[in-house]
């Protein structure tokens, strides 16, 4: 006798063709789901072969179902949506509350772990657990229930809530600051960069040019500068670690560095922050239902970086 399991698809085809039919795009399939536009190309062309029949017509520029494909839509969504169902109330009846967050490791490191104490306080019942990785991840299928992710803005998913945008500036240490003009190497103007170490994000692949000293001195109309020297980190963390301990300038995110710069342990200089189009959004696992605790979760983000306006 035939097992079972042999006639059905894995979950997550079953997830990209009901986002893909349900947008007729695989675009807006993978921003929904969090994936690339390959990952749910792939997916479909899976689904397919496995069914052993075309689910949609790729025309030019455009995706259309066909028949089979809206057929068996009107099956795949209602059981969907019946599993989303069955495991809400499974989880509601759960001892105590677990919210799974996934964000970057730089904002868990420098925005949200020093802040957890005060989420405890305002919803003692809800522990969190924090998953800090650079990596996109298949929420539903590793039980996230949010994702905090700093997003491209014409990217950012039509159900993502925007937390706050991002801005750039040079930052140092107070201590640094004063031993630089004691030592007659003040940091006065962004030319003076030159008599200084510059604390770099290492970034081979390209992935964070926004972070990029050499695109900010670019935005600021300085086409060469040549510090004393540079120092590289692999994390953006580390960055803001070292320019805290007064080992040079950094390029700091004011997106995440609002508290630093309140408490003095960084400073801005030159006195001027650089906009780039990117902006720090929450992605929902299921944005038709949410969890009450990651609602929550994402007003208090939104009521704390206020505070650092």
């Amino acid at each position: 006798m035939p097992h079972p399991n042999r006639n059905l698809p894995p979950l997550d085809f079953l997830r990209g063709f009901e986002a893909a039919a349900r947008h007729l795009s695989f675009t807006k399939a993978a921003s929904e789901l969090y994936l690339t536009q390959s990952a749910i190309s792939r997916q479909i062309q899976a689904l397919e072969d496995f069914i052993g029949i075309a689910l949609f017509e790729r025309r030019h520029k455009a995706l259309v179902l066909t028949d089979a494909g809206q057929s068996y839509l009107r099956v795949v969504s209602p059981v969907l949506d019946q599993l989303r169902e069955a495991t809400r109330r499974l989880r509601e009846t759960r001892t105590g509350h677990v919210l799974t967050v996934t964000t970057t490791v730089s904002f868990a490191s420098i925005w949200l772990v020093p802040r957890l104490a005060r989420w405890r306080k305002r919803q003692p019942g809800v522990d969190v657990r924090i998953t800090a990785t650079h990596e996109l991840v298949d929420m539903e299928r590793e039980g996230i229930d949010l994702a905090i992710r700093d997003i491209a803005v014409v990217r950012a998913p039509q159900s993502a809530v925007h937390l706050v945008g991002e801005q750039m500036a040079p930052v140092c240490s107070p201590e640094y600051l004063k031993e630089s003009k004691a030592a007659r190497r003040p940091l006065t103007r962004p030319e003076d960069l030159r008599h200084h170490v510059l604390l770099h994000l290492d970034d081979p692949t390209g992935r964070w040019p926004w972070v990029s000293w050499n695109a900010w001195l670019e935005r600021s109309g300085i086409d060469e500068l040549e510090p004393i020297g540079n120092a590289g980190f692999s994390q953006y963390d580390q960055v803001i670690q070292a320019a805290q301990h007064g080992q040079g300038v950094a390029l700091g995110r004011m997106s995440i560095s609002g508290q630093l710069l309140k408490d003095r342990r960084l400073v801005m200089l030159f006195g001027k922050k650089q906009a780039v189009p990117r902006a720090f959004y929450a992605v929902y696992a299921d944005p038709a239902d949410v969890p009450p605790e990651a609602r929550e979760f994402v007003e208090w983000i939104r009521e704390e970086l206020r505070k650092e306006a």
